[in-house]
Protein backbone atom coordinates (compact mmCIF):
# COMPACT_ATOMS: atom_id res chain seq x y z
CA UNK A 1 0.00 0.00 0.00
CA UNK A 2 1.54 3.02 -1.22
CA UNK A 3 1.15 6.12 1.35
CA UNK A 4 1.66 10.22 0.61
CA UNK A 5 0.94 11.58 -2.76
CA UNK A 6 0.07 9.66 -5.97
CA UNK A 7 2.20 8.45 -8.67
CA UNK A 8 -0.65 8.45 -11.80
CA UNK A 9 -1.05 6.05 -14.30
CA UNK A 10 -0.02 2.52 -14.76
CA UNK A 11 3.09 3.21 -12.50
CA UNK A 12 4.09 1.71 -8.93
CA UNK A 13 6.19 4.52 -6.66
CA UNK A 14 9.89 3.22 -5.98
CA UNK A 15 9.76 1.95 -2.45
CA UNK A 16 11.10 4.80 -0.05
CA UNK A 17 10.26 7.62 -1.88
CA UNK A 18 10.28 10.63 -0.04
CA UNK A 19 7.35 12.99 -1.66
CA UNK A 20 8.34 16.82 -2.07
CA UNK A 21 7.50 19.42 0.95
CA UNK A 22 4.14 20.23 1.66
CA UNK A 23 3.34 23.73 2.55
CA UNK A 24 6.84 25.15 2.77
CA UNK A 25 7.97 27.85 5.01
CA UNK A 26 7.60 31.89 3.62
CA UNK A 27 11.01 32.25 3.10
CA UNK A 28 12.40 35.31 5.85
CA UNK A 29 14.82 36.18 2.85
CA UNK A 30 13.27 38.50 0.49
CA UNK A 31 14.83 37.35 -3.15
CA UNK A 32 15.26 40.17 -5.10
CA UNK A 33 13.04 41.52 -7.53
CA UNK A 34 13.10 38.96 -11.15
CA UNK A 35 14.97 36.12 -9.38
CA UNK A 36 14.92 32.92 -11.21
CA UNK A 37 14.94 29.38 -10.00
CA UNK A 38 17.18 28.34 -12.00
CA UNK A 39 17.00 24.15 -11.43
CA UNK A 40 13.63 22.38 -11.24
CA UNK A 41 11.62 19.83 -12.98
CA UNK A 42 8.58 18.18 -13.33
CA UNK A 43 7.55 14.56 -13.14
CA UNK A 44 4.69 13.67 -15.16
CA UNK A 45 1.43 13.34 -13.84
CA UNK A 46 1.99 9.89 -14.93
CA UNK A 47 -1.42 9.10 -16.51
CA UNK A 48 -0.55 12.60 -19.01
CA UNK A 49 3.24 12.10 -19.55
CA UNK A 50 4.47 8.65 -19.16
CA UNK A 51 7.49 7.93 -16.92
CA UNK A 52 10.05 6.47 -19.54
CA UNK A 53 10.60 2.46 -19.54
CA UNK A 54 14.59 2.55 -19.05
CA UNK A 55 14.15 4.97 -15.82
CA UNK A 56 16.01 3.96 -12.75
CA UNK A 57 13.26 5.31 -10.60
CA UNK A 58 9.52 6.20 -10.41
CA UNK A 59 8.77 9.23 -8.32
CA UNK A 60 5.37 10.74 -7.56
CA UNK A 61 3.63 12.99 -9.66
CA UNK A 62 4.69 16.61 -9.62
CA UNK A 63 3.38 18.64 -12.15
CA UNK A 64 3.16 22.34 -14.09
CA UNK A 65 0.39 23.42 -11.75
CA UNK A 66 2.31 22.60 -8.03
CA UNK A 67 5.87 23.70 -9.65
CA UNK A 68 4.07 27.43 -10.39
CA UNK A 69 2.21 27.43 -7.18
CA UNK A 70 6.00 27.06 -5.33
CA UNK A 71 7.32 29.25 -7.61
CA UNK A 72 4.57 32.39 -6.67
CA UNK A 73 4.97 31.10 -2.57
CA UNK A 74 8.69 31.30 -2.66
CA UNK A 75 8.60 34.79 -4.81
CA UNK A 76 10.37 33.69 -7.59
CA UNK A 77 9.39 35.35 -11.21
CA UNK A 78 10.35 32.68 -13.26
CA UNK A 79 11.80 29.23 -13.40
CA UNK A 80 14.42 27.12 -15.18
CA UNK A 81 12.91 23.49 -15.57
CA UNK A 82 15.62 20.70 -16.49
CA UNK A 83 14.07 17.79 -18.14
CA UNK A 84 14.38 14.49 -15.17
CA UNK A 85 15.94 11.39 -15.80
CA UNK A 86 12.64 9.40 -14.79
CA UNK A 87 11.52 11.43 -18.53
CA UNK A 88 14.34 9.77 -20.36
CA UNK A 89 14.32 11.62 -24.08
CA UNK A 90 10.79 12.42 -23.91
CA UNK A 91 10.27 15.85 -23.57
CA UNK A 92 6.36 16.43 -24.06
CA UNK A 93 6.19 16.97 -20.17
CA UNK A 94 8.77 19.62 -19.65
CA UNK A 95 7.15 21.19 -23.31
CA UNK A 96 3.64 21.04 -21.81
CA UNK A 97 4.91 23.30 -18.71
CA UNK A 98 6.74 25.69 -20.46
CA UNK A 99 3.57 26.35 -23.31
CA UNK A 100 1.76 27.10 -19.72
CA UNK A 101 3.97 29.96 -18.52
CA UNK A 102 3.54 32.17 -20.26
CA UNK A 103 7.29 32.83 -21.03
CA UNK A 104 8.44 32.71 -17.44
CA UNK A 105 10.12 29.29 -17.99
CA UNK A 106 12.94 28.46 -20.18
CA UNK A 107 13.78 24.63 -20.34
CA UNK A 108 16.70 22.11 -20.45
CA UNK A 109 16.05 18.51 -22.63
CA UNK A 110 17.27 15.81 -22.78
CA UNK A 111 17.70 14.17 -27.03
CA UNK A 112 19.43 11.73 -28.49
CA UNK A 113 21.30 11.41 -31.48
CA UNK A 114 18.13 10.85 -33.62
CA UNK A 115 16.62 13.65 -32.89
CA UNK A 116 15.61 16.08 -36.14
CA UNK A 117 16.57 19.55 -36.93
CA UNK A 118 12.62 20.03 -36.58
CA UNK A 119 12.66 18.93 -33.66
CA UNK A 120 15.56 21.12 -32.05
CA UNK A 121 13.12 23.69 -33.75
CA UNK A 122 9.91 22.69 -31.97
CA UNK A 123 11.94 22.63 -28.46
CA UNK A 124 13.17 26.00 -28.98
CA UNK A 125 10.09 27.76 -30.03
CA UNK A 126 8.56 26.10 -26.33
CA UNK A 127 11.49 27.44 -24.76
CA UNK A 128 13.93 25.44 -24.42
CA UNK A 129 17.60 26.89 -24.53
CA UNK A 130 19.62 23.63 -23.39
CA UNK A 131 20.36 19.76 -23.05
CA UNK A 132 21.56 18.11 -20.22
CA UNK A 133 24.03 15.07 -20.20
CA UNK A 134 23.86 13.18 -17.14
CA UNK A 135 27.39 11.30 -16.27
CA UNK A 136 26.24 9.94 -13.07
CA UNK A 137 26.25 6.30 -13.44
CA UNK A 138 23.63 5.45 -11.03
CA UNK A 139 20.38 7.61 -12.78
CA UNK A 140 21.72 7.00 -16.74
CA UNK A 141 22.97 4.47 -18.83
CA UNK A 142 25.85 5.55 -20.49
CA UNK A 143 25.97 7.57 -23.46
CA UNK A 144 28.81 7.32 -26.01
CA UNK A 145 30.89 10.37 -26.21
CA UNK A 146 31.14 11.05 -29.63
CA UNK A 147 26.78 10.69 -29.82
CA UNK A 148 27.20 13.49 -26.97
CA UNK A 149 30.05 15.77 -29.08
CA UNK A 150 27.39 15.63 -32.07
CA UNK A 151 24.21 16.51 -30.19
CA UNK A 152 26.62 19.14 -28.90
CA UNK A 153 27.31 20.74 -32.22
CA UNK A 154 23.98 20.64 -33.81
CA UNK A 155 22.87 22.72 -30.54
CA UNK A 156 25.59 24.94 -30.62
CA UNK A 157 24.15 26.38 -33.76
CA UNK A 158 20.75 27.32 -31.66
CA UNK A 159 22.57 29.21 -29.35
CA UNK A 160 21.62 26.42 -26.37
CA UNK A 161 24.02 25.33 -23.76
CA UNK A 162 25.16 22.11 -22.26
CA UNK A 163 24.00 21.18 -18.64
CA UNK A 164 26.66 18.42 -17.47
CA UNK A 165 25.56 16.42 -14.11
CA UNK A 166 28.63 14.37 -12.77
CA UNK A 167 30.42 13.57 -9.55
CA UNK A 168 33.88 15.41 -8.21
CA UNK A 169 35.79 11.97 -7.95
CA UNK A 170 34.67 11.63 -11.64
CA UNK A 171 36.23 14.86 -13.27
CA UNK A 172 39.56 13.86 -14.11
CA UNK A 173 38.47 11.51 -16.79
CA UNK A 174 35.84 13.39 -17.88
CA UNK A 175 37.96 16.74 -18.20
CA UNK A 176 39.00 16.51 -21.89
CA UNK A 177 35.48 15.90 -23.13
CA UNK A 178 34.31 18.44 -21.24
CA UNK A 179 36.38 21.13 -22.44
CA UNK A 180 35.91 20.04 -25.73
CA UNK A 181 32.28 21.45 -25.65
CA UNK A 182 31.78 23.92 -28.64
CA UNK A 183 29.40 25.70 -26.05
CA UNK A 184 28.46 27.34 -22.90
CA UNK A 185 29.09 24.54 -20.07
CA UNK A 186 26.92 24.90 -16.83
CA UNK A 187 27.61 22.34 -14.17
CA UNK A 188 25.40 21.02 -11.73
CA UNK A 189 25.68 21.44 -7.81
CA UNK A 190 29.28 22.17 -8.24
CA UNK A 191 30.00 18.89 -9.63
CA UNK A 192 28.90 17.34 -6.42
CA UNK A 193 32.23 17.52 -3.70
CA UNK A 194 32.67 15.70 -1.09
CA UNK A 195 32.64 18.47 1.19
CA UNK A 196 33.89 15.89 4.31
CA UNK A 197 37.48 16.25 2.58
CA UNK A 198 37.03 20.40 3.33
CA UNK A 199 37.28 23.41 0.91
CA UNK A 200 41.03 23.01 0.67
CA UNK A 201 40.55 19.53 -0.92
CA UNK A 202 42.65 18.90 -3.84
CA UNK A 203 39.62 17.37 -5.77
CA UNK A 204 37.52 20.56 -4.87
CA UNK A 205 40.61 22.56 -6.23
CA UNK A 206 40.79 20.23 -9.66
CA UNK A 207 36.85 21.88 -9.97
CA UNK A 208 37.82 25.91 -9.24
CA UNK A 209 40.39 25.14 -11.91
CA UNK A 210 37.85 23.49 -14.58
CA UNK A 211 35.96 27.00 -14.03
CA UNK A 212 39.50 29.21 -13.74
CA UNK A 213 40.74 28.17 -17.09
CA UNK A 214 37.58 27.85 -19.24
CA UNK A 215 35.67 31.07 -19.16
CA UNK A 216 32.33 29.22 -20.74
CA UNK A 217 32.29 26.74 -17.86
CA UNK A 218 29.08 27.93 -15.00
CA UNK A 219 28.08 26.00 -11.67
CA UNK A 220 24.76 25.80 -10.13
CA UNK A 221 25.26 26.54 -6.40
CA UNK A 222 22.42 24.61 -5.69
CA UNK A 223 21.56 21.27 -3.91
CA UNK A 224 23.04 21.92 -0.54
CA UNK A 225 20.59 18.94 0.83
CA UNK A 226 22.45 16.45 -1.46
CA UNK A 227 26.00 17.61 -0.46
CA UNK A 228 25.64 18.03 3.37
CA UNK A 229 27.21 14.88 5.76
CA UNK A 230 26.28 17.15 8.81
CA UNK A 231 23.40 19.24 8.11
CA UNK A 232 21.58 20.73 9.83
CA UNK A 233 18.77 20.25 7.43
CA UNK A 234 16.54 22.61 6.26
CA UNK A 235 13.34 21.62 8.53
CA UNK A 236 11.68 23.11 11.61
CA UNK A 237 12.57 26.89 10.87
CA UNK A 238 16.46 26.01 10.84
CA UNK A 239 18.13 29.42 9.80
CA UNK A 240 21.64 27.58 9.46
CA UNK A 241 20.79 24.54 7.18
CA UNK A 242 23.73 22.65 5.75
CA UNK A 243 26.45 24.80 7.17
CA UNK A 244 29.36 22.15 5.42
CA UNK A 245 28.10 23.12 2.24
CA UNK A 246 28.73 27.05 2.75
CA UNK A 247 32.37 27.13 2.23
CA UNK A 248 32.30 25.65 -0.87
CA UNK A 249 28.96 27.21 -2.50
CA UNK A 250 30.45 30.80 -0.82
CA UNK A 251 33.93 30.24 -2.86
CA UNK A 252 32.23 29.64 -6.07
CA UNK A 253 29.54 32.86 -5.69
CA UNK A 254 33.00 35.07 -4.88
CA UNK A 255 35.27 34.04 -6.97
CA UNK A 256 33.04 33.03 -10.06
CA UNK A 257 30.24 35.43 -9.61
CA UNK A 258 28.98 36.16 -13.32
CA UNK A 259 28.71 32.28 -13.71
CA UNK A 260 26.91 31.24 -10.95
CA UNK A 261 23.14 29.94 -10.93
CA UNK A 262 20.94 28.63 -7.83
CA UNK A 263 17.68 26.76 -7.79
CA UNK A 264 15.72 24.87 -5.98
CA UNK A 265 15.88 21.65 -7.22
CA UNK A 266 11.93 20.54 -6.88
CA UNK A 267 10.90 18.06 -6.66
CA UNK A 268 14.09 16.65 -5.19
CA UNK A 269 14.22 13.48 -6.91
CA UNK A 270 16.47 10.37 -5.15
CA UNK A 271 16.74 12.16 -1.51
CA UNK A 272 17.43 9.22 0.84
CA UNK A 273 17.60 11.06 4.21
CA UNK A 274 15.15 14.01 3.98
CA UNK A 275 12.77 16.18 2.44
CA UNK A 276 13.43 19.84 2.90
CA UNK A 277 11.48 22.67 3.07
CA UNK A 278 12.37 25.07 0.52
CA UNK A 279 11.23 27.87 1.76
CA UNK A 280 14.37 27.75 4.17
CA UNK A 281 16.36 26.45 1.19
CA UNK A 282 15.84 29.87 -0.03
CA UNK A 283 16.92 31.26 3.34
CA UNK A 284 20.14 29.42 2.36
CA UNK A 285 21.33 31.92 -0.38
CA UNK A 286 22.75 34.62 2.10
CA UNK A 287 24.79 32.47 3.42
CA UNK A 288 26.54 31.59 0.02
CA UNK A 289 25.79 34.95 -1.40
CA UNK A 290 26.58 37.51 1.57
CA UNK A 291 25.86 41.19 -0.73
CA UNK A 292 23.06 42.30 -2.47
CA UNK A 293 25.43 42.56 -5.42
CA UNK A 294 26.17 39.11 -5.22
CA UNK A 295 22.56 37.61 -4.72
CA UNK A 296 21.36 39.71 -7.79
CA UNK A 297 23.74 38.34 -10.11
CA UNK A 298 23.31 34.72 -8.59
CA UNK A 299 19.27 35.41 -8.98
CA UNK A 300 18.91 37.76 -11.81
CA UNK A 301 21.38 38.81 -14.12
CA UNK A 302 22.97 35.30 -14.63
CA UNK A 303 19.85 33.22 -15.45
CA UNK A 304 18.20 35.83 -17.35
CA UNK A 305 21.62 36.44 -19.66
CA UNK A 306 21.92 32.66 -20.08
CA UNK A 307 18.27 32.28 -20.62
CA UNK A 308 16.82 35.27 -21.52
CA UNK A 309 19.39 37.60 -23.64
CA UNK A 310 16.91 39.67 -25.57
CA UNK A 311 15.54 40.77 -22.15
CA UNK A 312 18.48 41.04 -20.06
Amino acid sequence: MSTGKPTTGPFEKTSGWLDWYDGPSTPRFKLPAGSVDGHCHVFGPGAEFPYAPERKYTPCDAGKAQLFALRDHLGFARNVIVQATCHGADNRALVDALQASQGRARGVATVRRSVTDEELQALHAAGVRGVRFNFVKRLVDFTPKDELMEIAGRIAQLGWHVVIYFEAVDLPELWDFFTALPTTVVVDHMGRPDVSKGVDSDEFALFLRFMREHANVWSKVSCPERLSVSGPPALNGEQNAYRDVVPFARKVVETFPDRVLWGTDWPHPNLKAHMPDDGLLVDFIPHIAPTAELQHKLLVANPMRLYWPDEA
